[in-house]
């Protein structure tokens, strides 16, 4: 083993309490189109298949969701898509714009707020600070660069979206942390004479920076500025994208990273009985097998894969396909809920079952301080929904926030 490489302390005083928060999710989706003729759930579905009226029935009780999570003493995330059925949140600003209003305590996670491909990352500085104003301090930021398949939507081009994405986030941190009087911006991509944004956001420097990746060099990035790191759908590949993220935070900060620097994104479907459970985990996981709804052209748009990704999707090598616990490979998009159970994809089962699935994956990446869960998904019911959340919240929470973590540490 190499000296610097990571370890988990097996000994008592290698564990660690930690505030534990657990985000509900829910791509606020229309279920209603998911079986139209024309086949394809993302970009060119025609808005026909949509009844503005049952759209706006669906907003409603999802944000009466959003309210019950909050008051349960959840955090919230919401996320952005377009031209989709899978996820009505294409404005994701409106969302967190009624969110910071009707919501009293909870953290509001937007992951992720697509800086890669839109073109005023003014805007996106005035937005963000001014949902961190009204939520009294509440917002915690998302940056992603967004999927491939949203850029024929957004018009942009996918080439060079990294460099287009970091110099956004340059701008934006600038903006928010800068006070006194107007300031010059010349880069690449972006242009401004006069930036002197208001309000300024009341979290001070800024709100926290959150980010997702799948990839070790990213992570380690990540870890070099002290984000948090957000893995989805990476199941038992995710402890090597975290030691990377240490090794980059180790590289900065001169000491490991905290639990509270790593989120990890599940679907959760917890109820009294396992049958019950499963059959709530049936509907949510339908959210997963939506996944090849999308035109191939939209799909790998030219540029915006690196020459090594696109070689290992043309191999067959899938970001939709993962690892169970003892290595064997599965497919998200039609695994059964047994096999996304194993790949730590999916917490199913009674309150105690769900803790114990949740607290082995836990020992298993190192320490983990930010579950978000998608309690929400498909066809689930409002009734179904709610119980789900309560349990989560009553039940698996308090045991969490409690459990002693372990730290993942570089070896002297």
């Amino acid at each position: 083993m190499r000296s610097d490489a990571l370890q988990i302390r097996d000994t008592s005083s290698g564990h660690r309490g930690v505030d534990m928060r657990l985000y509900h999710f829910t791509e606020q989706p229309y279920p209603a189109a998911w079986d139209d003729p024309h086949g394809y759930l993302r970009v060119d579905l025609p808005n026909r298949a949509l009844d503005p009226k049952i759209a706006g029935d669906l907003f409603h009780r999802y944000y009466d969701e959003f309210q019950l999570a909050d008051e349960l003493g959840l955090d919230i995330m919401l996320n952005e898509h377009h031209q989709t059925a899978t996820c009505m949140s294409a404005t994701v600003i409106v969302g967190l714009s009624v969110l910071a209003r009707i919501t009293k305590r909870a953290r509001l996670l937007v992951l992720g707020y697509p800086i890669g491909h839109r073109p005023d990352p003014l805007r996106a500085a005035e937005e963000l600070s001014t949902i961190d104003v009204i939520s009294r301090g509440r917002l915690d930021m998302g940056f992603v660069k967004g999927v491939p398949y949203e850029f024929a939507p957004s018009n942009q081009n996918p080439v060079g979206v990294m460099d287009r994405f970091w110099e956004a986030h340059d701008f934006i941190l600038k903006a928010m942390t800068s006070h006194d009087g107007p300031f010059n911006w010349e880069s690449e991509h972006f242009h401004y004479r006069q930036v002197n944004i208001w309000p300024r956001p009341l979290q001070q420097p800024h709100p926290p920076v959150w980010s997702t990746t799948a990839s070790k060099g990213s992570a380690r990035a990540l870890g070099e500025r002290g984000y948090v790191i957000a893995v989805l759908g990476s199941g038992y590949n995710t402890r090597t994208i975290y030691d990377a993220y240490r090794e980059g935070y180790i590289a900065t900060f001169k000491r490991p990273p905290g639990p509270d620097r790593f989120a990890y994104l599940a679907l959760v479907a917890i109820a009294r009985d396992e049958a019950e459970a499963r059959r709530r985990a049936e509907l949510v996981a339908a959210y997963l097998r939506t996944s090849p709804m999308v035109r191939t052209p939209f799909k790998f748009p030219p540029g915006y894969f690196s020459v090594d990704d696109m070689a290992r999707l043309m191999r067959g090598v899938v970001p939709e396909r993962t690892f169970t616990k003892d290595r064997r490979v599965i497919d998200m998009r039609t695994a059964s809920v047994e096999e996304l159970v194993e790949a730590a994809l999916m917490f199913c089962g009674t309150p105690d079952q769900v803790f114990r699935q949740i607290a082995d994956f836990i020992d298993y990446t190192g320490g983990l301080g930010n579950l978000l869960c998608m309690a929400q998904g498909g066809h689930l019911s409002h009734a179904d929904t709610v119980d789900n959340l309560t349990l989560l919240a009553n039940e698996v929470m308090p045991r969490l926030k409690a459990y002693k973590q372990p730290e993942a540490t570089a070896a002297a």
